[in-house]
């Protein structure tokens, strides 16, 4: 149900985003307000905002949970326009990100031990009730008003365009990386999937000095792989032979893939007491048989974005190791069609919008 009037009062600043109106996905110029600068907000100009593909999901309500209308968007860059009188963190100027949530209830367990991502009263950046009943919308959009909790320092040497998108997909493979034990040098790392978040955890993986192998279906990605991306070693999961020359060799492996694909052979590529940590989310539950798991002491583990402080941290060892994400800077014009090449797969490996320059020209031509 959409917030009534009434709930509206404290939202004044003006602001226009780009907003999808029903499941077809289809984008196009919205105007909204956002709330006051409450005492402990952080007002932020939104200048780059990457496409994840739960964005893509969200707008095509495949999830059975979309609220419309709805401005996507959780990996958001940008400056500090105003701060609240509460605020010590961040002053005007300053480099600032918001990723995948804006609030949470702040006392229970898992936000005192900076696992805010596991709160139960998790709020969204986009597509969640907020506590004052409305509806969140992301960072599609000319600005954004954030409680300081919720957002993260980019360091000086991070490009804001290129930092953006580990906001999310950054934070999604450092968090498991780091929570198991896959993050000691020397260990060797399984990638699957070479898509938005594999090819951040192909970089975070060589910034802890592991030996890190790409498992992907794609042999045309094997060049950029070893090249650009500098991992280890490819193997072709649909190549037997490649799959079988690399049994019992991975200490784990970060699952990126979306897709619903035969778990077992990958189970076969860990070591004994290996771990695989999902991170993608396919639409039909998954198949495990008990013996792949249980014959050699093998964890299945799944994990979310992160908590507020591993985020922070994330940026800062990024920046320290030159690690950012692999992007195409396009235009809020160009939305519609980044989205529906981003359904093909057609992009390396991230589309960042770059909402500074663009967007108030996109609304305007549109109006």
């Amino acid at each position: 149900m959409a917030p009534t009037a009434a709930e509206h009062h404290h939202h004044t600043r003006k602001a226009v985003g780009l907003a999808a109106r029903d499941a077809s996905g289809h984008l196009s110029p919205l105007a909204i307000t956002r709330r006051s600068t409450g005492d402990d907000d952080v007002v932020i100009k939104i200048l780059y905002c990457g496409i994840c593909h739960s964005d893509l999901h969200a707008l095509k309500n495949d999830w059975k949970n979309s609220r419309y209308p709805m401005i996507p968007g959780h990996e958001i860059a940008g400056e500090v326009t105003e701060v609240g009188k509460n605020v010590s963190k961040f002053k005007a100027g300053d480099r600032v990100g918001v990723g995948c949530m804006v609030n949470s209830c702040r006392s229970c367990e898992s936000c005192d031990k900076g696992f805010e991502n596991h709160c139960p009263g998790m709020i969204l950046t986009y597509n969640s009730v907020d506590v004052d009943g409305t509806v969140t919308y992301g960072g599609y959009s000319s600005m954004v008003v954030v409680h300081e909790r919720f957002v993260v320092r980019f360091p000086d040497a991070m490009p804001l365009d290129k930092g953006a998108p580990l906001l999310c997909a950054g934070i999604t493979v450092y968090s498991p990386m780091k929570y198991h034990g896959l993050n000691v040098p020397g260990l060797h790392l399984g990638v699957l999937g070479l898509g938005g978040l594999g090819h951040v955890a192909v970089k975070f993986g060589k910034a802890f000095g592991m030996k890190v192998t790409v498992i992907s279906s794609s042999p045309g990605k094997k060049e950029e792989a070893l090249g650009r991306l500098g991992a280890d070693a490819f193997v072709v999961s649909k190549d037997a032979n490649e799959m079988k020359a690399a049994m019992s060799t991975m200490d784990g492996i970060i699952n990126t893939v979306s897709a619903n694909i035969p778990l077992t052979p990958l189970f076969g590529l860990l070591k004994p007491n290996g771990k695989m940590v999902m991170v993608g989310l396919p639409e039909k539950p998954i198949e495990v048989p008990p013996f792949a798991l249980v014959a050699t002491n093998k964890t299945l583990a799944g994990s979310i974005i992160g908590g507020m402080s591993d985020t922070q941290e994330m940026l800062d060892l990024a920046a320290k190791h030159g690690v950012t994400a692999d992007i195409e800077v396009v235009g809020a014009e160009y939305v519609n069609t980044a989205l529906e090449r981003l359904a093909k797969n057609d992009v390396r490996y991230r589309f960042v919008i770059d909402i500074g320059n663009t967007l108030d020209k996109a609304a305007a031509t549109t109006e």
